[in-house]
This record gives C-alpha cells, sequence and structure tokens, in this order.
C-alpha cells in the first residue's frame, strides 16, 4: 500500500472538512492529527465547514428567576440564546458529555425527573429520579459507546439522615456535615447510584467511602479517558496533602485517588485549583493570585503529571480582574475560557488576544459541548 507524506496544511484542510465523528477517530492516528483538531483556530473552521456546534452552554438567571441556556463561542460575538426552550419546562444544567448530549432537571426537589437531550436535533427523553430519600451531592455523566450509543450517569448522595426537610443547591458543598459524623469512625459513606442506558433504569452501587474531613470543590467534574473527576479537598491533613483527585472508571465502576502535583498539595488557599479537560486527557489549572501566573497539568498515562504550560496573566489581569473573572476551562491548546458575574471570555495566551462576550443575567453554569447534528438514539427500544 503506498504510503503519503501529507503536508500540515493538506491534512488540516483535510481534517477541518471531515464529519465529527471521523475526526475524532483521526486523533489516534497520529499526534500531530490530533494536536492539529485541538488548535483553537481548528474548532471554528471545522463548525463552519461541517455545520458542528462548538461553544459553551452557559446558563444564567435573568430578571424574576428566568433561566437561559444560552451558546457562546469565538465564531459569534452574541450568544445564541435559549437553545433548550424545546423542553417541556426550563431545567437546571447538571452535565454536558462528549457527543453533545446534555443532562437537564427542571427542579431542585428530591423526585423531580431528569431531561437527557441532545439540542442540535432537539431530541429529549425522561430519566425519573433515582431514591429521593437521599440529597444529590454530585451528579455527572460520561458516554462509553456511541454506536449503539451507551452512556451512565453517577449519582452521590449525602447519607444525613433522609427525613431532614432541606434544599440544598446541586453544586453546593454541605456545611453541617458534623452532624454526621461518627464518634468511632471517621468515615464518611456517600450513596452512589448509577443510571444504565442499556437498560433504562437506575441500580444502587457500592457507596463511595470517604472521610468526614473530604469535601468537593465546588468545581465542575471532569470527563476523560472514560472516566469522571472530582476534585477534593481534606480540612485535616497536613498542608502537603490537602488536594486529591476522586476518579471514577466508568466502564469498571470502580473509584480511585490520585495525589496532585507536589507543588500543588499546600498551595495557598486564595489560589484556584481546577480540574480541566486537556486534549482528551484529565488536566489541571493553577493559578496563583499573587504572581498571576497560571500552570497547566495534564495526568499522562503513566498517571504521571507533566507540567505543560506555564503562562503569564498579569496583562490579562489588568483587562480582566482576576480572581473575579475566573478560569474556567481550556478552548483548544491555546486558549482560556473564562466566566465573570455577566459575561465571558476567551483569552489566547499565545497571541494574547482576548475576546468577551456579554451574556444577559447572573451566570450560574457552563459547560463545553460540540455536536453534530445527527440524530441519536437516546432510549433503547
Amino acid at each position: 500500500m503506498a504510503s503519503y507524506d501529507f503536508s500540515t496544511d493538506i491534512l488540516f484542510e483535510i481534517l477541518s472538512r471531515a464529519d465529527l465523528k471521523t475526526m475524532k477517530k483521526c486523533r489516534v492516528l497520529s499526534k500531530e492529527c490530533k494536536d492539529l483538531t485541538y488548535e483553537s483556530n481548528f474548532m471554528p473552521l471545522h463548525s463552519q465547514r461541517t455545520s458542528t456546534m462548538v461553544g459553551y452552554l452557559v446558563q444564567s438567571s435573568r430578571l424574576f428567576g428566568q433561566l437561559t441556556s444560552d451558546l457562546v463561542s469565538g465564531l459569534d460575538p452574541k450568544p445564541t440564546q435559549d437553545l433548550l426552550n424545546f423542553l417541556p419546562q426550563p431545567g437546571w444544567i447538571v452535565a454536558t458529555v462528549n457527543g453533545g448530549l446534555v443532562l437537564c432537571t427542571p427542579g431542585k426537589r428530591r423526585d423531580d425527573p431528569f431531561y437527557i437531550c441532545k439540542p442540535t436535533t432537539q431530541q429529549w427523553e425522561v430519566v425519573l429520579s433515582p431514591n429521593p430519600r437521599f440529597w444529590t451531592a454530585k451528579i455527572s455523566m460520561l458516554v462509553l459507546g456511541s454506536n449503539p450509543l451507551w452512556f451512565k450517569i453517577v449519582r452521590l448522595s449525602d447519607s444525613r439522615d433522609d427525613t431532614i426537610d432541606l434544599e440544598l443547591d446541586l453544586d453546593s458543598e454541605y456545611s453541617n456535615e458534623e452532624d454526621n459524623f461518627n464518634v468511632f469512625s471517621n468515615e464518611k459513606s456517600w450513596h452512589c447510584e448509577i443510571f444504565e442506558s442499556k437498560s433504562w433504569e437506575w441500580r444502587q452501587s457500592d457507596d463511595l467511602k470517604l472521610t468526614h474531613n473530604d469535601y468537593f470543590e465546588c468545581n465542575q467534574d471532569v470527563s476523560a479517558c472514560g472516566a469522571l473527576h472530582w476534585l477534593v479537598f481534606n480540612d485535616k491533613q497536613d498542608k502537603y496533602t490537602k488536594y486529591t483527585m476522586l476518579s471514577f472508571d466508568g466502564d469498571k465502576e470502580e473509584w480511585a485517588m490520585t495525589s496532585l502535583p507536589h507543588s500543588l498539595r499546600g498551595n495557598d488557599h486564595c489560589d484556584q485549583i481546577a480540574p480541566v479537560s486537556c486534549e482528551g486527557k484529565l488536566g489541571l489549572i493553577h493559578l496563583r493570585q499573587e504572581t498571576k501566573m497560571l500552570d497547566v497539568w495534564i495526568l499522562n498515562y503513566e498517571k504521571i503529571w507533566i507540567k505543560k504550560h506555564t503562562i503569564n496573566l498579569k496583562s490579562l489581569h489588568e483587562k480582566v480582574p482576576l480572581p473575579r473573572s475566573r478560569v474556567h476551562s481550556l478552548y483548544g491548546v491555546d486558549t482560556l475560557f473564562m466566566v465573570d458575574v455577566g459575561s465571558v471570555s476567551f483569552y489566547n495566551f499565545r497571541t494574547r488576544k482576548l475576546t468577551r462576550i456579554r451574556v444577559g443575567g447572573w451566570i450560574k453554569s457552563a459547560y463545553f459541548i460540540q455536536t453534530d447534528s445527527e440524530p441519536v438514539k437516546l432510549k433503547p427500544e
């Protein structure tokens, strides 16, 4: 079979015209293909040429508590408004996944159902609420297969007395977890329930065992390498072991803890540490507030943290004050996505180009989405 040595420009042109599924498959062909598809100038061009939706679903609360879910991207200075208006009820977005699926719920009551949907095709299905006895602490989902579609939703619930009538935010930390303290053990159990798309049912999984001193950071989880990842903080450990990464393997359904890079374990409490997805792998950002320097780390396949970037954000701070505007995630390999009270920003740290987009209302959350317009079979027959 003949081999062809394509130039980078030709390869860029080919990949930017491939449909989304083909483009993602090409990422495993070579490092060059993978790197090209994560370039910030590749994603908008690929979106234009293939009618692919790419950007962030930004959810905000407007006058009288009205919820809106708008799409923002580097393609258009104006957000595409109310992208989820086809659902029966306005809902809180709680997760998005690779493939463009969105999970949301119309309320915060324990028996409220969920909607799983694909915005580009306006398809949706109802997922009934799991066991309503406990309050949801964290909920997320990941896709394990695309043909046929196979996804799982993972819910962690607080193990406090289920008779307490108290409404909590889906992403909040629990301030009174000491109420559950067992004088004979410092262990704390989190109920774990898993929704399986193949059976379209919830089932109870083994409890997650942590300690009463472990708290989930108020960051969104990250789905990478077939697993879900959360940043966990321990307020009783010494300063070198405060932060760890909690991971759930979607296939094996096993939990694991990973230490952070040594330089991050005893960081200043004013610094920002958050998990991110970086080129399909699990990453970390560490913003040092005093120096305005941002480190980007990637966890490689040998479970070793590698520092990928160190970025000076002093000049950006003069335009977008930090930490009021928080670094949310990476948009490609060279662009930061940042969230403020009523606006978002795309900052290319190589070219130092800043694009700010104003979103009406108070921003509650933002989720990356990249999806095509092909219909998908959400629920098996």
